[in-house]
């Protein structure tokens, strides 16, 4: 009787739950969710955050190889930021895992385990100035399209984080933007950095987005993410998105897509593309990418040599 009792209750703090997103609220660190969107949360957020970290490192490398002065301000201010969005992040989880008892520093030994994943773009080589430049247009563009899409999250703390990040992200992918043009109008040399940036990252850009939702036949069963309000798009949509957005920006200054197939469809409204091979992101997911072992190395000697600012810093316990 006891467990009907506690069952009707639980359904009833559900159906409460619900009713409150779907009329717009915003639910807060301390507030009762279910353990699914607790959990969907911070699985979503800590990859955002590390990915953040994570993602600053391939630009990382060429702050001291940046073509003038000014181009290396602006990719060090850039990296600056990555890292910034990475701690705010992190720090939105750390609310999360309270009722675990799980601590920031678990999260990091999660992603040096291969336990906590990062995307899929940068576990990618950076190998040229353009690859630098694409990867503020096209990746931070992506980027944009992803988060934009929860600016509106049902979940307070990371919509208000997100208004942030998404902000700064828009000048990152001016700045990536601004790289592509001075190539374009450049050299042939300069010209075919950006077209050879362009072959290399398109695959990891489709693979961005993740792969299309497998609706089973007869089934209504939503993504838990969009059926929680957390975002409101699917993958799929998110890739026609950027599509729309960018292939065109591709086209007007002379470059192509490696992609024979893609085109706009009138009917569907939808562009038509070449599959990547989605067998990819197991691959990175096991940390075996081009420069994974690389970066996660550059992270955990990062990491092990600041832990006297992390131990000077943590509260004195009497």
């Amino acid at each position: 009787m006891n467990a009907l009792l506690n069952d009707m209750a639980e359904q009833e703090r559900l159906n409460h739950f619900i009713a409150r997103i779907e009329a717009g609220e915003k639910i807060e660190a301390d507030d009762w969710m279910p353990e699914d969107y607790r959990g969907t949360l911070i699985k979503l957020i800590s990859m955002h955050g590390i990915s953040e970290i994570m993602g600053a490192l391939p630009e990382k490398e060429w702050v001291p190889k940046a073509p003038t002065l000014n181009r290396k301000l602006g990719i060090m201010a850039k990296v600056q930021d990555e890292m910034g969005h990475g701690q705010l992040l992190l720090r939105v989880v750390e609310d999360l895992l309270k009722p675990s008892g799980k601590k920031r520093d678990d999260l990091m030994q999660d992603l040096f385990n291969g336990d906590l994943k990062f995307h899929n773009v940068f576990h990618m080589e950076a190998k040229t100035w353009g690859d630098a430049g694409l990867i503020g247009w096209l990746v931070d563009g992506a980027a944009i399209i992803s988060q934009t899409n929860m600016l509106g999250a049902s979940y307070g703390p990371y919509s208000r984080a997100l208004h942030r990040i998404c902000a700064e992200e828009v000048f990152h992918a001016q700045h990536g933007e601004a790289i592509i043009m001075a190539l374009a109008e450049g050299t042939k040399e300069q010209r075919k950095l950006v077209q050879d940036s362009i072959n290399y990252w398109w695959e990891s850009l489709l693979l961005f987005f993740g792969p299309p939702s497998k609706k089973e036949v007869g089934s209504s069963k939503q993504d838990v993410t969009i059926r929680y309000r957390i975002r409101t798009s699917t993958n799929e949509e998110l890739r026609q998105a950027f599509f729309s957005k960018y292939v065109k920006r591709i086209l007007s200054l002379g470059y192509t897509v490696p992609d024979e197939t893609l085109q706009f469809d009138e009917k569907s409204k939808n562009w038509t593309y070449q599959q990547p091979d989605w067998s990819k992101l197991k691959v990175l997911a096991r940390n075996e990418g081009p420069r994974s072992q690389d970066r996660l190395s550059l992270r955990r000697i990062s990491y092990e040599n600041n832990k006297w600012v992390r131990e000077a810093l943590a509260p004195e316990v009497i």
